[in-house]
């Protein structure tokens, strides 16, 4: 390990940055600095790459096992999707009170997709950086291998689920049922003047609660695989600090991976569930 262990932890923490830098132009970041100066609309290449290539497996898996499905003798990937499907499909049944043909899809999607970027965290934090810095020929190159352990892919996916709220919301409700959810309510009256009164306090209150859902989603999934990903950096660094150490970081590195599975597999399973939820209460008419 090359230089202190703070760079050695501040580098893996560091995305891959292309963006259009005010000196260098469209280029990737060689430093934190940089990648900081090509602000907003800069792109993290890892995060986006590593998304849709377990998305591209998400999709390969599933169609293959829907195209070689049979009613016979089943074959172990047409058991664990057919798993997956019953998993997912009754948990939309008991959650989404509406009649939605898109929920059940989303979930699935929501689910596995997530749960697999989750997955990339128990992968040894050196193997694919350094594989992708020979590739590359760059020894410093930043590459870090789980979306979810960035706010940019969490939030991203957030939103998405945001703006579905939102249209939804519209849909079943009326423009006028959704801007009197967000001013009528929690504080109703009879009266008209008071009521009018009431409409600041409950705008604040209600759209407080509203933009609280995607943040939630976003930061809940990000904080947890950021701090997984985090101990899992820490351990590499005890491992290399000697052969005493690095048996102690070995046995450091598998108590903690198996139980970050039960953090991998429960921050898929509550950010679906709670995709569900919200869609539930998008599609419901209280008037």
């Amino acid at each position: 390990m090359a230089g202190s262990a703070s760079d050695y932890i501040q580098h893996h923490l560091q995305n891959l940055t292309y963006g259009n830098h005010p000196v260098n132009g469209w280029s990737f970041a060689h430093t934190a600095q940089e990648a900081k100066e090509m602000g907003f609309w800069a792109f993290h290449v890892d995060t986006l790459g590593w998304s849709v290539v377990l998305g591209l497996i998400f999709i390969f898996l599933f169609r293959a096992a829907a195209k070689k499905a049979t009613s016979g003798q089943p074959s172990g990937l047409q058991n664990f999707v057919e798993v997956m499907v019953e998993f997912v499909d009754g948990s939309v049944k008991d959650t989404f009170h509406g009649r939605n043909a898109l929920i059940a899809p989303l979930a699935l999607t929501i689910f596995v997709w997530v749960f697999l970027m989750n997955l990339m965290d128990l992968i040894p934090v050196d193997w694919l950086p350094m594989a992708a810095a020979k590739i590359a020929g760059n020894d410093h190159l930043f590459f870090r291998v789980v979306p979810t352990t960035d706010p940019n892919a969490t939030l991203g996916l957030a939103f998405s689920v945001f703006a579905l709220i939102i249209f939804y919301s519209i849909k079943v409700k009326g423009i006028g049922g959704f801007l009197g959810e967000l001013t009528l309510h929690p504080f109703g009256s009879s009266n008209k003047l008071v009521q009018a009164l009431l409409i600041p306090v409950n705008f604040l209150l209600e759209f407080v609660t509203l933009i609280a859902k995607p943040i939630s989603l976003a930061l809940r999934l990000f904080g947890n695989l950021y701090a997984g990903e985090l101990i899992f950096i820490l351990i590499a660094v005890v491992f290399s600090a000697g052969w005493v150490l690095g048996l102690f970081g070995v046995a450091l590195h598998w108590a903690w991976a198996v139980f970050h599975i039960l953090v991998i597999v429960l921050q898929a399973f509550i950010f679906m569930m709670l995709t569900i939820v919200y869609l539930s209460m998008a599609h419901e008419d209280n008037h």
